[in-house]
C-alpha cells in the first residue's frame, strides 16, 4: 500500500512539474484566471508542493519565496504544436487544445506574454448609429449540433435583409468565451478587408484605379512588384510564385513579421515570372501599406469613413500594425479583429453597394469580372478554399454549383468564412478556432 501511494505521489509530481514546464501557456492560464475562468486552473503553491533544499525547490526559485511561490496549474490537456503558430489543419485537437489556441488567436497580443509578439493597432471607432439587424429567427437543429461537436464559435445567416439564424457556441464548449462583443480574428478575411479598404481608397480619390500600378512608391523601386498593376497584386497573379508560399518567403520567414520596407528588401532586384495565381500573406500587407502612404494622415479617417459611416459598425474595428515603427516603413499589417456582428455589417455593406451601383459596388463587379482562375493542382470540394475555382481581388469566387452566379466570399484559416450571394442577397458568416465543421453543408449551403 505505501509502495502504491508513493508511485501515485511520484506520477502526481511529473504531472504538475509538465503544468509547469511549458512556458509558451503562462499567458494562457493568467488569462483565464484574470477572467475569472477558474474551472480550468488553480493556484498552487509549488514551494509548499517539493521537499525543502530539493532540487526541485532550488529550479524553482524557492529560497527567494520564503512566503511561498504561487503558480497557476491548468488542468486542460494541452498539445502546443512546435514550429509553427496555428494548429495544423489535418490535427484533431482536444478542447484543452483549442481553447489555449482560441486564446492564443483573439487574446495573446494583448497581454505581457514574453512568447507572443505585441502589437500596436491602426484603429476604426464604432459609429454613433450603429446598423442593428432586423430577425425572423428559425431554429437549424444541425447547426446547434455542429456547435455542440465541432470548434464552430459563431454562426450567423442573413436572408433578404433579416437574420434568420443567430448563433453562438453553447456555453458547454466555448460559449463563456465569446459574445457579440468580443473582437474575432479575421486570419485571410483581413486580406478582403484590404480590398474593401483599396475600393474606397479609389473611390474617394486617392488612389487612381485598379489599373495603377504602385511606382510612385518608392518602397517597390527594383524590386519584383515594380511596374506591375494593382488588380494583378489583388488577383495574387504578381509572377513571385518563385519566393512566395502562403505566409513563408521560400528563402526563409514569415511575411507577416516584417514592415513593407524589410519585405521590399527581401524581393529587391527579383524577377517576375510568368503570371499565375499564387496565394500569398505578403500582397495584401503590401497594398494596405500602399493605401496607408497614398492616404498620409488620412489614414486612420479613411478608415473611420469607411466603418463608420459606410458600415456603421457598432464596435471599433481594427488592423494590426508593427510596435514602434514608423508608417514611412509600411508598418500596417492586414490581420483585422472585429465583433462577429460587425462582420456582418461590412458584408452588408458591400451587399448594398453592390445592389445600389455605388462607387464601391462598381469597384467590387470589376473585380469580380476581372477575377482569374487559381489553377489550384489540389481539389476539395468540401473546402472553402479549394472548393471556389477562381479569384477576384482578395476574394474567392465561382463555387461549386455557382459558378456563373456573382458569389464571393472570404475565407481564414481555421475556418472562418462569410459568403454574400449578391444575387439572392444572402450572407453567411462564420467564425471558428479549427476547420473542423461541416463547411459544404452550413456555409455552401446556405448560400447555394
Amino acid at each position: 500500500m505505501r509502495k502504491y501511494l508513493l508511485q501515485i505521489f511520484i506520477i502526481s509530481l511529473l504531472l504538475l512539474d509538465n503544468s509547469f514546464a511549458d512556458k509558451k501557456i503562462d499567458g494562457f492560464n493568467k488569462w483565464l484566471f484574470e477572467n475569472g475562468h477558474n474551472q480550468y486552473v488553480q493556484r498552487i503553491d509549488i514551494c509548499n508542493f517539493y521537499k525543502k533544499h530539493s532540487k526541485e525547490w532550488f529550479d524553482h526559485k524557492c529560497e527567494n519565496y520564503p512566503k511561498g511561490r504561487l503558480m497557476l496549474k491548468n488542468n486542460q490537456k494541452i498539445k502546443v504544436y512546435e514550429n509553427r503558430w496555428t494548429i495544423p489543419w489535418d490535427a484533431k485537437p482536444k478542447f484543452g487544445t483549442l481553447l489555449y489556441y482560441y486564446y492564443k488567436y483573439n487574446f495573446s497580443h494583448f497581454t505581457n506574454d514574453p512568447n507572443t509578439k505585441q502589437w500596436d493597432r491602426y484603429e476604426a471607432l464604432p459609429s454613433n448609429n450603429s446598423i442593428e439587424f432586423d430577425k425572423d429567427l428559425i431554429e437549424d437543429k444541425y447547426i446547434k449540433k455542429q456547435l455542440q461537436k465541432t470548434s464552430l464559435l459563431s454562426y450567423l445567416l442573413y436572408e433578404n435583409g433579416k437574420v434568420t439564424i443567430d448563433e453562438l457556441s453553447p456555453n458547454d464548449r466555448f460559449g463563456s468565451f465569446v459574445n457579440n462583443e468580443t473582437k474575432l480574428r479575421s486570419m485571410s478575411v483581413g486580406k478582403t478587408m484590404v480590398s474593401y479598404v483599396m475600393g474606397h481608397a479609389i473611390c474617394k480619390g486617392y488612389i487612381d484605379s485598379i489599373d495603377s500600378t504602385i511606382n510612385d512608391w518608392s518602397l517597390v523601386n527594383n524590386t519584383l512588384y515594380q511596374d506591375q498593376k494593382i488588380i494583378d497584386l489583388l488577383n495574387m497573379s504578381a509572377g513571385d510564385q518563385k519566393f512566395l508560399e502562403y505566409s513563408d518567403f521560400k528563402d526563409g520567414g514569415d511575411t507577416d513579421t516584417l514592415t513593407a520596407l524589410e519585405a521590399m528588401l527581401k524581393m529587391s532586384n527579383k524577377k517576375k515570372s510568368n503570371k499565375k495565381f499564387n496565394y500569398n500573406g505578403l500582397l495584401p500587407h503590401l497594398l494596405l501599406n500602399y493605401i496607408l502612404y497614398k492616404t498620409g494622415d488620412d489614414f486612420e479617417l479613411l478608415l473611420n469613413d469607411i466603418f463608420q459611416n459606410d458600415v456603421k459598425i457598432k464596435n471599433s474595428i481594427y488592423f494590426y500594425k508593427h510596435p514602434n515603427t514608423s508608417k514611412d516603413v509600411g508598418n500596417a499589417n492586414s490581420m483585422f479583429f472585429a465583433t462577429r456582428y460587425d462582420y456582418l455589417r461590412i458584408a452588408r455593406a458591400m451587399l448594398t453597394d453592390w445592389n445600389n451601383d455605388t462607387c464601391v459596388g462598381q469597384y467590387l463587379k470589376t473585380l469580380h469580372k476581372n477575377k482569374i482562375s487559381k489553377s489550384m493542382r489540389w481539389k476539395d470540394d468540401k473546402n472553402p478554399f479549394l472548393n471556389p475555382k477562381s479569384y477576384a481581388g482578395f476574394f474567392h469566387t465561382s463555387y461549386s454549383g455557382m459558378s456563373k452566379r456573382p458569389v464571393m466570399g472570404m475565407d481564414g484559416y481555421g475556418g472562418q468564412v462569410i459568403m454574400i450571394d449578391f444575387e439572392n442577397n444572402n450572407i453567411v458568416v462564420i467564425h471558428s478556432i479549427h476547420l473542423d465543421y461541416n463547411w459544404k453543408k452550413i456555409a455552401h449551403g446556405a448560400i447555394k
